[in-house]
C-alpha cells in the first residue's frame, strides 16, 4: 500500500504498570528490527533498579534500550526535555534503518512526544513550599477543591490525592495568573516529524491487573527495595520530596524506613498506590486518540500485538 507521508513510523507501546508492556516489547524487539526507548519518569533516575522494575542485564542484551539511567536521583527530568530527547532518539534510530519502540506507561510523556507542549511557568521553589504548607493545612482534598473553583478542568482529571499533580495546577494558575487547562488549550500544534503507532494494553479485568500489581511488589521486596531505598538515602542528599523519591514504592519505602509504620501497612500502602496510579494510566489511555487497544490479559497477547503490529507497519 503507497503512502505519501514519508515520515519515519514510530511505535508507542502504552499500557499500566503490570500490564506486560516489556514482555510484548522484547516480542517485537525478536520479530522486528526495534530499539527500545523507555517511556517512563522513573527509569531515567540512575541507581533506581528494583522500584523501577528496570530492564534487567539480559533484557538489555537483547535489544538496543535508550533514555534510562541519565540522571541521579538528585535531579529532574520533564516531560519537555523527554520529548526532546525521544524525538532524537526516534531520528537517530531511523537513520540507523531500526524502528523505534517507545514503551512505558508515562502517559504525559506520550502527549509531550504526540502533541507538544504548552509554555508553561517553570517550576517554582517558593510557590510549591507554600502550597505544601497550604497541604499540612487543609490536606491536598482541599487544595483539590480550591483547584476546581479555579480551574475545573483540570481538577476534573486529576484525583484528589495527587498531590504532585495538584501542585503543579496550583503552581501554574497562581504563577501564571490563569488556569493551566487554557494554557495548554493554546498551546501550538504543529505536525510531528514522526507518525506514531500506538498499541494500549488494557485488562478486561481490574481484579486481575490489581493481583499483578501486589504480586510485583512482593517480588520487589523480594529482590531488596528496602535495602535499595536505604542505599540511595546513604549514597545521595535526598529528602522525601523530590521527584525521585515521590515514585510510587520509594515514598513508602522512604516513610517505613522513617519508622512511620510496619512492614505491613508498607506493603498495604505501596499497592495500594500502585492500583491508583494504574487507574490514572488507564484514565489517559481511554481518551487517547488512534490507539490498537489489546486485552493484556490474554494468553497469546505477545503473538497478537506482534502480528497486527507488522501489519499496520507494513500498511504504513
Amino acid at each position: 500500500m503507497s503512502n505519501s507521508d514519508d515520515r519515519p513510523v514510530a511505535i508507542v507501546l502504552m499500557g499500566p504498570t503490570a500490564s506486560g508492556k516489556t514482555r510484548v516489547a522484547l516480542e517485537l524487539a525478536r520479530r522486528l528490527p526495534v530499539e527500545i526507548v523507555s517511556v517512563d519518569s522513573a527509569l531515567v533516575y540512575r541507581d533506581m533498579d528494583i522500584g523501577t522494575a528496570k530492564p534487567d542485564a539480559a533484557e538489555l542484551a537483547q535489544v538496543p534500550h535508550h533514555l534510562i539511567d541519565l540522571i541521579d536521583p538528585t535531579e529532574s527530568y520533564s516531560a519537555a526535555r523527554f520529548a526532546d530527547d525521544a524525538a532524537q532518539c526516534i531520528r537517530d534510530i531511523t537513520a540507523r534503518g531500526n524502528i523505534p519502540l517507545l514503551a512505558g506507561g508515562t502517559m504525559l510523556y506520550v502527549k509531550a512526544l504526540r502533541e507538544g507542549l504548552s509554555d508553561l511557568p517553570q517550576a517554582d521553589a517558593a510557590m510549591r513550599r507554600v502550597i505544601d504548607e497550604m497541604a499540612l493545612d487543609i490536606g491536598w482534598p482541599g487544595l483539590h477543591a480550591t483547584l476546581a473553583e479555579l480551574d475545573p478542568v483540570t481538577a476534573q482529571r486529576l484525583d484528589p490525592a495527587d498531590a504532585q499533580r495538584i501542585q503543579r495546577a496550583l503552581e501554574v494558575c497562581w504563577l501564571a495568573g490563569r488556569p493551566m487547562s487554557e494554557l495548554l488549550a493554546e498551546s501550538a500544534r504543529e505536525a510531528a516529524p514522526f507518525r506514531l503507532l500506538q498499541i494500549a494494553l488494557e485488562p478486561s479485568d481490574r481484579a486481575v491487573l490489581h493481583e499483578r500489581i501486589a504480586q510485583r511488589f512482593e517480588t520487589m521486596l523480594e529482590l531488596g527495595l528496602i535495602g535499595e531505598v536505604q542505599r540511595l538515602r546513604d549514597r545521595y542528599a535526598l529528602d522525601p520530596d523530590l521527584p525521585s523519591m515521590r515514585c510510587v514504592g520509594y515514598r513508602q519505602t522512604w516513610q517505613y524506613l522513617d519508622g512511620e509504620f510496619g512492614l505491613a501497612r508498607l506493603r498495604e500502602t505501596a499497592i495500594a498506590a500502585t492500583r491508583q496510579l494504574a487507574k490514572r494510566q488507564l484514565t489517559w489511555l481511554r481518551s487517547t486518540p488512534d490507539v490498537e487497544r489489546f486485552d493484556c490479559l490474554a494468553a497469546d497477547l505477545e503473538d497478537t500485538v506482534a502480528e497486527v503490529v507488522a501489519a499496520k507497519l507494513a500498511a504504513m
